[in-house]
């Protein structure tokens, strides 16, 4: 697994974006999957609205969020799933 985001864009169309993911169910409810596939889909949404200024503010906090985390792996974060989606969350507030 990895924290991509990708999407399918037909401009004047539609399209759909998402979080590149497999299945690790061993890992529900333990509260270490990196978020930030989720967060970046969310980023690609905003952008092919038109909402620049607002992908802009998420794409800067998923960077803030990745220079607090001691690594991009499950488990291995130095802080939970909810801990950086409140990282990026908090940036995004604030700016």
């Amino acid at each position: 697994m990895g924290i991509a985001a990708g999407g399918n864009i037909h401009p004047g169309q539609g399209g759909h974006v998402r979080a590149h993911r497999g299945s690790a169910p061993k890992y529900t409810g333990k509260n270490i999957i990196n978020p930030l596939a989720a967060i970046a889909a969310v980023q690609m949404m905003l952008d092919y609205l038109g909402q620049g200024e607002a992908a802009a503010r998420v794409e800067q906090g998923i960077v803030h969020a990745i220079s607090q985390m001691e690594s991009q792996n499950a488990g291995h974060m130095g802080m939970g799933t909810d801990a950086v989606g409140d990282l990026v969350g908090g940036f995004v507030a604030k700016s």
